[in-house]
């Protein structure tokens, strides 16, 4: 697609990648116990994803909108330590975060799926967002994934973002053992 001729030329620059959490990591849906508690879903190859990115030397945050410690508990066990919950103004928090890292707008990528992340979308280098997300956020974003959030479209992202600075087969060499291909 012509849109995307230009991606190479934006994700080589990329240095950190924030995600949101309800229909980007999960698929958006809440569950509640009969105790009152929240509970997501996320997608554990989509972790295997945002961990290739990792090695290759890219920042991952999350800022999200509400507040769950589950998010927390996901966020630890994929080695995430920037994390901004409970975030009313997205834009903002997103200013704070590169500016806290010293990292140009043009140097992030955003992953959203609502109109409350179109403000990062306008500011960051290379917004994505996932199948299922509003027509005018797809018109905004700089690769519409084909999976739907938290079925598989952060890894999508992930493995893109990798291939297209050149560096995917280098992350996925070690899964092979010995083998040369």
């Amino acid at each position: 697609m012509d849109r995307f001729l230009d991606t190479p030329q934006k994700t080589r620059r990329i240095r950190l990648v924030a995600f949101d959490v309800d229909g980007v990591l999960t698929d958006g849906r809440l569950y509640y116990s009969e105790t009152g508690d929240a509970m997501k879903a996320f997608d554990v190859r989509d972790g295997m994803g945002m961990k290739l990115l990792q090695d290759a030397g890219i920042e991952l945050a999350i800022i999200t909108s509400r507040r769950a410690p589950s998010v927390l508990l996901r966020a630890g066990d994929l080695g995430i330590s920037h994390v901004q919950q409970g975030v009313a103004d997205k834009r903002i928090a997103f200013d704070e975060l590169i500016t806290r890292l010293a990292i140009a707008p043009e140097e992030a990528a955003f992953m959203g799926d609502d109109l409350v992340d179109l403000p990062v979308f306008r500011r960051c280098g290379f917004a994505v967002t996932v199948a299922d997300a509003p027509a005018l956020l797809k018109r905004h974003a700089g690769y519409v994934t084909r999976a739907a959030g938290g079925r598989g479209a952060v890894r999508e992202f992930c493995e893109m973002l990798l291939h297209s600075r050149g560096e995917l087969t280098a992350q996925t060499r070690r899964f092979l053992g010995r083998a040369t291909d």
